[in-house]
């Protein structure tokens, strides 16, 4: 019977639709004249409080109405599932006009008549990565003007409908819907489109895509803007492609263009720093052979014969020192000279990617017409929770009108409270860290003790020693939880920063950004901060070892160094974070989007409409952005602030944000519905954030080289202990490890075999020999190495630093010709402006009032002349 009844619902529908001879997959009302720029749906729930959400909803479009807004709707019968009603929300032009003037809205007055830039001479070399020059550039440059009613002549009017683009116009009715009222509730009056989304009445509020994403719409009128948008630049075949930016801001708005501009230049600059850093490490890769440490480590006679202290008390046992030749090998690749030049050379780095980004920014300003712009008063105006929530009032010193406040004694309960949160959750973060340490510490003695008694272990035990274990499996523990805590901190956030009730916008997005930083910054980088500032940094020596709660005994670094423990770590997290993060970008709005649309699909076009098509895309949501950019930034931390342990990073990064790229394009494209159109004139409270990184990452880096990488230790033998003209590096390997006498063993460290009998072991150190006079205590050597080291760290960072400012003064943050360009074009406005206005005033003197238009005559010629001056 229900699928009798679906078999009647569809020869009803296809009726209709034979009926009216229009397809439905249609960006137009019935009539196929006016332009759908916005759509409302709901679902008509029969429950108790069906009725109040009808009043809601009749008083609510009435309003809308009587804002000059055009409403048509889309009765449940005509829709796929039966269910949904459309509320379809057309406007006229002098709703646009009005709306346009009151959000300053730039306009075109003429086209611009400056040269463009001097062609490069590499443009035939970069031609097969150019796009075609309509895709880049769909719209001529013109000059521009904020728009205003009285002056409608002045501005290349050519045709009323399309004048306005469609993000223009979805923003300025998306300006209307958050500002329209729907009744008085409680004693309060009630507005916003958000409220109404928030309480059930309305099911979602979407813009339409013009098209479908993989093929044309049959519309003449239609721009198929989408299907260029995918064709062009969703695609991963496209990858080699640059980006068609202009096209993107026409469609999505400058908030979503300044930032896949931003990623697309960042992964530009990340090209640089992925081949000087591949460089690093081939060279680390055909060095290796010539490494005198791992030499010594795996030579038989030297590194065979060194029997090493217990890895734990009591269960280990001694061990010789070529146990570890792979793995001293492989260090050798992140840990050598060219390490301490890779991050000198990042540090640098960092400073012209953030420097070279102002420019661009400022180029992309001016020629998107935000040279003047202040942050939209969208951003700016009180949030309607603010006012909601607030129900005192008090005179605003500068509007002089009554406006709501919170009292500062409830933002001070609110702060302390969201402040409390906070600590309590990066304590949280901290905790699970220690926990992370303590299985560490927990295992590495079992480790250590199967893999020296376990026979079929013995082929990968070179490869495999307990200390990489260790690392690889805590790395994946500390992955784990580091995505359960970000799934759950991220409600946390969000609510802490609902419970602070932000005044506006921009102050709502720069305080939820502060907290998810702070927050997914210890998460993320708390664990290499241990192990590259405080892992085998403690770790006292045999007979008097440092131990964690009187427990567990504090870990070791391999004899060849803590860097490539770093190395592991560091990879394990990023590399993880990257693909996990790009499986939830790609595959999970796929999947709801399948799983959404299964019914109709096997629907005819004409039976399912452009805007149930979209109503079943996933929603962007006010906050898309703001997880694409701290995904960005937790990367961009990554490849900067530990970079010299791992100079692979950068490539790592390089080819995740080529994916990225496309992934956001493509998911935006064709799995989202189309985001309201919004302005930003750069990525705001994120460039701070980077600039902080980019000054500590010259502080880390020093630390690695200095206190985690051998190479200080080795270049203090090279120039003042070594014994050999011959070969300054031999006998670094015996000279860096300390003598301790068996016998000195207390009975809690002493292990339970000896069956060699063995009377010294040795640790990794710099201690006097039991045999001197102070014994077990530090070598001058040690303090040797502890002065170089200080002084390495104080050096890189001025030099760095000295670079880093001289670098950053020498590029000035907004190109010369691009200046140029602003005041050219704000002399030719201000002269088009100006003659209009005096051929305005001639037309008043033939008319009438002679005596006041001549002096505005004169006043104004005077501008204008002033104008020429200046």
């Amino acid at each position: 019977r229900q699928s009798g009844r679906r078999y009647n619902l569809f020869l009803k529908r296809r009726l209709r639709i034979d009926k009216r001879h229009q397809s439905k997959d249609s960006i137009f009302f019935r009539d196929g004249v006016r332009r759908i720029d916005f759509v409302l749906s709901y679902v008509d729930d029969l429950n108790k409080e069906w009725e109040k959400k009808l009043e809601r909803r009749k008083e609510f479009e009435s309003n809308l109405q009587k804002a000059g807004l055009e409403l048509e709707t889309e009765d449940k019968k005509e829709s796929e599932d039966g269910k949904i009603y459309f509320v379809k929300i057309h406007a006229p032009w002098e709703v646009l006009i009005t709306y346009a003037e009151v959000l300053n809205i730039k306009v075109p007055i003429k086209e611009n008549d400056i040269p463009s830039m001097v062609e490069n001479p590499l443009d035939c070399m970069l031609a097969p990565l150019r796009l075609p020059e309509k895709v880049m550039h769909p719209e001529p440059d013109y000059f521009t003007a904020p728009f205003s009613k009285d002056k409608q002549e002045l501005y290349l009017i050519n045709d009323e409908s399309t004048f306005f683009s469609p993000s223009m116009r979805n923003r300025i009715v998306n300006y209307i819907l958050t500002r329209c009222p729907y009744g008085t509730e409680e004693g309060k009056k009630k507005f916003g489109i958000k409220r109404l989304l928030n309480n059930g009445t309305y099911s979602a509020a979407y813009p339409l895509h013009d098209c479908q994403y993989w093929k044309k719409a049959n519309d003449p009128n239609c721009d198929n803007e989408r299907y260029t948008l995918y064709m062009e630049w969703a695609r991963f075949l496209r990858f080699y492609k640059e980006q068609p930016l202009d096209l993107i801001r026409k469609y999505y708005g400058e908030k979503i263009g300044i930032y896949f501009a931003w990623l697309g230049f960042y992964t530009e600059m990340l090209f640089l720093a992925a081949v000087v850093g591949l460089i690093c490490f081939l060279y680390g890769l055909f060095t290796m052979d010539e490494n005198m440490s791992s030499k010594e480590i795996c030579d038989p006679a030297i590194g065979g014969e060194i029997i090493m202290c217990p890895l734990c008390d009591r269960e280990c046992e001694y061990w010789r020192l070529n146990t570890t030749c792979q793995s001293s090998e492989y260090s050798h690749l992140f840990d050598n000279v060219a390490t301490l030049f890779f991050a000198i050379f990042m540090g640098i780095w960092v400073t012209l990617f953030l420097e070279f980004w102002k420019r661009r920014q400022a180029r992309l300003k001016y020629e998107w017409d935000l040279v003047d712009f202040e942050e939209e008063q969208q951003q700016l105006q009180l949030r309607p929770e603010y006012e909601a929530k607030c129900t005192q009032k008090k005179k605003n010193p500068v509007t002089q009108e009554m406006e709501p406040y919170l009292p500062v004694t409830s933002q001070a309960v609110r702060f302390c409270i969201s402040g409390t949160t906070v600590l309590f959750w990066v304590s949280l973060i901290i905790a699970s860290m220690i926990a992370v340490i303590v299985y560490r510490l927990a295992v590495y003695a079992a480790f250590a003790s199967l893999m020296e008694n376990t026979q079929s272990l013995q082929p990968i035990s070179g490869l495999l020693t307990p200390q990489l274990a260790t690392s690889v499996t805590a790395s994946c523990l500390n992955f784990v939880i580091i995505m359960i805590l970000n799934f759950l901190y991220e409600r946390i956030a969000i609510w802490i920063t609902d419970m602070e009730i932000p005044r506006t916008h921009m102050e709502y997005e720069n305080r939820l950004t502060m907290k998810m930083f702070l927050f997914q910054f210890v998460n993320y980088y708390s664990s290499c901060f241990y192990v590259a500032f405080f892992k085998g940094k403690f770790v006292g020596y045999p007979g008097a070892y440092t131990y964690m709660f009187n427990r567990w005994r504090n870990e070791e670094c391999d004899p060849a160094g803590c860097l490539i423990e770093l190395t592991t770590q560091l990879t394990i997290v990023m590399a993880g974070k990257q693909i996990w993060g790009n499986i939830q970008e790609a595959i999970v709005p796929w999947i709801c989007n399948w799983w959404g649309r299964r019914k109709a699909r096997s629907n005819p076009e004409n039976l399912y409409s452009r805007w149930e098509q979209d109503h079943d895309l996933q929603t962007f949501g006010a906050l898309g952005l703001f997880y694409e950019y701290l995904e960005m930034v937790i990367q961009f931390g990554f490849i900067t602030l530990f970079v010299a342990s791992f100079p692979l990073a950068p490539l790592l990064a390089l080819m995740n944000n080529i994916l990225e790229i496309r992934v956001d394009s493509w998911k935006l494209t064709t799995q989202y519905r189309r985001p309201v159109a919004a302005k930003a004139h750069s990525i705001g409270v994120w460039q701070e954030i980077l600039n902080g990184m980019a000054i500590l990452s010259v502080v880390t880096n020093a630390f690695i080289v200095a206190f985690t990488s051998d190479m200080i230790p080795r270049l203090v033998y090279y120039y003042a202990y070594s014994e050999s003209e011959d070969s300054p590096m031999s006998g670094y390997i015996n000279n860096s490890l300390s003598v301790f006498q068996i016998s000195d063993f207390p009975d809690r460290n002493r292990p339970k075999l000896n069956p060699e009998n063995f009377v010294i072991c040795r640790y990794r150190d710099y201690r006097y020999p039991p045999d001197h006079e102070r014994r077990y205590l530090h070598t001058m050597q040690f303090w040797h190495i502890l002065a170089a080291k200080l002084a390495f760290i104080i050096i890189m960072e001025h030099v760095v630093f000295i670079v880093k400012f001289f670098v950053a003064w020498m590029i000035p943050d907004v190109p010369a010709d691009v200046k140029a360009k602003i005041k050219r074009e704000k002399y030719l406005t201000q002269k088009i402006l100006h003659e209009y206005e005096l051929e305005k005033l001639k037309e008043r003197l033939c008319q009438g009032d002679k005596r006041a238009t001549e002096k505005e005559f004169i006043a104004t010629e005077g501008r204008m002349e002033l104008s020429r001056a200046m």
